[in-house]
């Protein structure tokens, strides 16, 4: 029946084929190894009418085999009296007595992603494995055409070599085993086996593959998850002298580009799973050459970019006929790119009915769609996402009559969605998220698509697309995951949400919702699992009383208008976050001890009071803890010991005080600490132990003590370093010199002495001219206040404030007793965009080679001791967009030309009384330039600079004159900033706006003026 209904399809016929259509050597091959299976048992149904009892000899090496063994669940507690043949997983021949097959393979797998340590399976796994050792003794089993061991635990001993001697072995799984050290080479004398198995072995390796060749019966290979770099690059020729094989699965072997063979002798395969390797497209066209293949795995091979429709000439006539036996092709996440219009059309020219999945998703393909894909009528999957597709998609996609799985995501279509999506009425997944589409979705697009469970749409152009349904619409399926983040619904809170009993994921991220929350709406996710996110509307209204969810939960409110207290909503919660909303009130005491499962507790941006809970600290889960910009006050809890797995810990702009506890020299997996802008005070404690640490933001308190002594101990991945308007004394140590990935330091208004370290130019994160070197992979959104451009700017992780931390490079001493030199190194750093190191005790000249910073937009060495002239290459610095050299003793004329005509402020070099040329009024007379004193008094200097710092001291205080008075005016603002200094977020007495964080300035005029 299979070949027939093969036939039919291949002929095509009409509906979607729910039978077989594989290729006759995969057919053969399922035969095959039901046939060897059934030889091997044969015994069992036989042994009554023939009973000849087990052999001494064989029952003797059985009992060595076991002795050698650790059987912890007592697995082989039937290995007992006479009769080996009844011994469990053992099997005779009915006709000769001889043990034929030893089945002893674990029937408890882990999964292919390792469990923690602690992780229940993994004990599981443990108890039921055996391990130990292999004896000898199986030598005298010279019979045996079938063994199984797989799904054990041998602690990384070798495969013992003398298995090679088993010569009547047919069937050999080896897998999952934990063997390791190298392939015994003896493995080759088995001329007999058709399968072999010994994949998941990840501590074996493979020296080379010339043994592989003796296999000559072998049919089905799998040495998957297993090291075989050292195979070099003939692993390719050794695999192509086994003509018989059926499958080959080599996935995940740290294979590279191999010798290519001139000709092909793997004539039957039809099953090749090359994924997870380093391997180039003429790899794959060599083995597209195959014409048996069916099914071809070549997903995550990351060599490099590849242009498939350069290397792989497949749409010009004959040259190359493949794909017409083909069922599952997946390129998946290879880089290759190009057109992919030849590859398809390859597919539909053999009017290929057999083609269920294709799966190109996550790779460099551009252009339209091609038309030929809609003309594969058996397509029950396709998969496109994570490229570079435009246009519409066209109306023929409702051709794919027997489509299931549709994903379209992370591309660049355009257009509206056809209608013609919903004739898909076998669609069970539709992902369409991350496209420009425009236009409206309606109750016609979807209203015969009943079998639908995943349903995931949006825009990357915000509100282009609208969600248009009556409000008692009733939806024809039963999602289990719906996305619609972006889309414009209608206001009122959706009530066709009602039907949707079987949500485990359910975001309506920014749709537009202005409403109360339902209580029926939290029924929908009792008792359980359900990762929700409401985020960025206007939803109003306290939060529900205790939720009872499942394990793995995670509830998304921020960026809302929800009000009153904060209370726990289940006990299963891992993940909350209630960001940017108007919750006030004290964070419940008892919080730690109702959520203990929280990995996530974000409660930022809102009116909470009163001190942290020590709860809060016995939360051994939490990875996240983020109560920034609240009105929190009082002291730390003393004991945060508990919280080993804490990375990201964010207090910032608060009313905190006291000084930080000792105990947080024990957070060894902090990656993100943020004390700003509170009134902590005393020496911090050592953070050596902290060896991932990123970023570190203690600005604004009153810290004080010697600079940081530990800072070279901790990781040299640290990214940023912020310590801005504090107390911290002594010279600035040499270890920051080591962080390579350093791209932000922030020292300003401290007591710091001593000289600028000239091993600042080997800081390699700012004389790198890409974008960022280093990555944190934290989903942290880190903010931060950045005294730039000559204004305070916010900066955030994401870029939705004034800039984006992650390309900003800035290095920022200003306002510190510093001395001596500029040192010429700095000039090194030519990725530098702002260098502040005013108000400091600086002597010397301008580096001549400021000039080599290409990429500086600020250059502040005001109201320092600098003297000499002005480079002349400070003119070549196009992007320079503020610069103050005032109140030094720089003479002669200011350079001019290019970026320095724009900067035409004379306050720019006010106070160098020796400075001549534009801006400045005074003219160099007779083409000279003046010329400053060969000294000039002590006293005088001194009494200049600190008449400059007096005027710095005014400015300075002008900001916080504004916000005084405003607040003495009864202009209730909250000031917050998730890292930093100062912002004005809110207004107090204001309604809810759409926009919950804004530029300060804008703020301030808004509400002051």
């Amino acid at each position: 029946m299979g070949l027939s209904n093969s036939s039919s399809t291949s002929g095509g016929g009409g509906g979607c084929s729910t039978t077989s259509t594989s290729s006759l050597q995969l057919l053969c091959l399922v035969l095959f190894s039901g046939i060897l299976y059934l030889e091997t048992i044969k015994p069992c149904f036989s042994s009554q009418d023939v009973n000849l009892g087990c052999i001494e000899l064989e029952r003797m090496a059985l009992l060595k085999l076991k002795h050698g063994l650790v059987d912890h669940s007592a697995r082989l507690s039937s290995w007992v009296g006479e009769d080996c043949c009844s011994w469990g997983g053992v099997r005779c021949s009915y006709k000769t007595g001889h043990v034929v097959q030893l089945n002893l393979r674990n029937t408890f797998q882990l999964p292919d992603i390792p469990p923690d340590e602690d992780d229940d399976q993994l004990a599981v796994y443990e108890r039921s494995a055996l391990g130990g050792e292999i004896n000898p003794s199986l030598l005298n089993l010279e019979f045996l055409t079938y063994m199984d061991f797989s799904n054990n635990n041998f602690s990384r001993i070798p495969i013992p070599s003398f298995i090679g001697s088993l010569k009547k072995l047919r069937y050999l799984n080896l897998s999952r085993s934990s063997f390791g050290g190298t392939i015994p080479p003896q493995l080759g004398n088995l001329s007999s086996l058709r399968h072999l198995d010994l994949s998941g072995n990840y501590e074996l390796n493979v020296d080379n593959l010339e043994w592989l060749p003796g296999l000559s019966s072998l049919a089905y290979l799998h040495m998957g998850y297993m090291n075989m770099r050292a195979a070099g690059k003939y692993w390719l020729q050794s695999i192509n002298m086994l003509p018989s094989l059926l499958e080959l699965h080599l996935s995940s072997c740290e294979l590279h580009y191999p010798l290519l063979p001139h000709s092909i002798n793997l004539t039957s395969l039809s099953i090749l799973d090359l994924s997870t390797n380093s391997l180039n497209t003429s790899v794959l066209i060599w083995f597209l050459n195959i014409s048996s293949l069916s099914n071809l795995y070549f997903r995550s091979n990351y060599p490099q970019y590849h242009n498939l429709s350069n290397n792989l000439d497949i749409g010009g006539g004959a040259s190359i006929s493949w794909g017409c036996h083909l069922q599952s092709l997946d390129l998946s996440e290879s880089g290759i790119g190009g057109e992919v219009t030849k590859l398809v059309d390859s597919l539909s020219r053999c009017n290929n009915r057999r083609i269920k999945t294709i799966n190109l998703g996550y790779n460099q393909f551009s252009g339209r769609l091609p038309a030929s894909i809609f003309n594969l009528s058996s397509l029950e999957e396709l998969d496109l996402s994570g490229n570079l597709f435009y246009g519409n998609l066209p109306t023929s996609v409702g051709n794919l009559s027997c489509l299931k799985k549709l994903d379209l995501s992370y591309n660049q279509m355009n257009g509206t969605i056809p209608v013609n999506v919903g004739e898909l009425s076998d669609l069970v997944f539709l992902d369409l998220c991350e496209n420009s589409w425009n236009g409206v979705i309606s109750k016609f697009h979807l209203m015969n698509l009943t079998r639908l469970e995943t349903f995931l749409i949006s825009s990357s152009s915000v509100k282009s697309l609208v969600f248009k349904v009556t409000y008692d619409w009733v939806p024809p399926f039963s999602l289990k995951l719906l996305d619609f983040s972006d889309l414009q619904l209608d206001p009122r809170f959706p009530t066709w949400l009602q039907t949707q009993k079987q949500l485990s994921l359910l975001s309506l991220r920014n749709v537009g919702i202005s409403d109360t929350i339902p209580h029926w709406f939290w029924e929908l996710f009792s008792n359980r699992q359900i990762i929700l996110d409401l985020s960025n509307n206007h939803l109003t209204g306290k939060l529900p009383t205790p939720l009872r969810l499942h394990l793995e939960s995670s509830i998304n409110l921020s960026f809302n208008c929800l009000e009153g207290p904060i209370q726990p909503l289940s006990a299963n919660l891992t993940a909350l976050y209630l960001s940017s909303n108007f919750f006030s009130g004290a964070i419940p005491t008892d919080i730690g001890n109702l959520m203990p499962l929280l990995y996530v507790l974000d409660l930022s941006w809102n009116r909470l009071g009163g001190s942290i809970p020590p709860s809060i600290t016995k939360m051994k889960q939490l990875e996240t803890l983020i109560l920034s910009n609240n009105l929190l006050s009082g002291e730390l809890p003393r004991d945060w010991k508990d919280l080993q797995k804490l990375q990201v810990l964010d207090l910032a702009n608060n009313s905190l005080t006291g000084m930080v506890p000792s105990s947080f020299s024990l957070l060894i997996n902090l990656e993100w600490l943020v004390l700003s802008n509170n009134s902590f005070h005393g020496e911090l404690p050592s953070l050596r132990s902290c060896k991932g640490l990123l970023g570190l933001n203690l600005g604004e308190n009153r810290f004080y003590g010697e600079f940081l002594t530990w800072i070279g101990e901790t990781s040299f991945d640290l990214m940023f370093l912020r310590l801005r308007s504090n107390s911290f004394s002594g010279n600035i140590p040499e270890q920051l010199c080591g962080f390579t990935c350093l791209h932000f330091l922030d020292l300003a208004r401290n007591n710091l002495s001593g000289f600028i370290p000239s091993c600042f130019g080997n800081l390699s994160a700012f004389v790198d001219l890409n974008s960022y070197m280093c990555a944190s992979g934290s989903s942290y959104r880190q903010s931060m206040m950045v005294v730039t451009k000559g204004k305070e700017l916010q900066y955030t992780g994401d870029g939705f404030m004034d800039g984006n931390l992650d390309y900003i490079k800035s290095i920022d001493l200003s306002s510190n007793n510093l001395s001596g030199n500029v040192p010429d190194e700095i000039t090194n750093l030519l990725g530098l965009q702002t260098l502040n190191l005013s108000m400091n005790h600086l002597t010397g000249k301008i580096p001549e080679k400021i000039g080599n910073l290409k990429r500086l937009e600020t250059l502040d060495l005001s109201s320092n001791h600098l003297s000499g002239n002005i480079p002349q290459s400070l003119s070549s610095l196009s992007f320079l967009s503020h610069l103050n050299l005032s109140y030094n003793n720089l003479s002669g004329r200011i350079p001019s030309g290019n970026q320095l005509q724009t900067l035409d402020d004379s306050s720019i070099y006010t106070g160098n009384p020796y400075l001549c040329g534009l801006p400045l009024s005074k003219n160099c007379e007779n083409g000279k330039t003046s010329q400053s004193p060969a000294s000039r008094d002590g006293d005088n200097g001194d009494n200049e600079t600190s008449e400059s710092k007096m005027q710095w001291f005014y400015i300075s205080m002008a900001p916080g004159f504004v916000v005084g008075f405003c607040a003495a005016s009864g202009i209730g603002i909250v000031v917050r900033d998730d890292t930093g200094a100062f912002i004005v977020g809110r207004a107090l007495t204001s309604s809810c706006s759409s926009a919950k964080e804004f530029e300060a300035l804008e703020v301030l005029e808004g509400l002051c003026m």
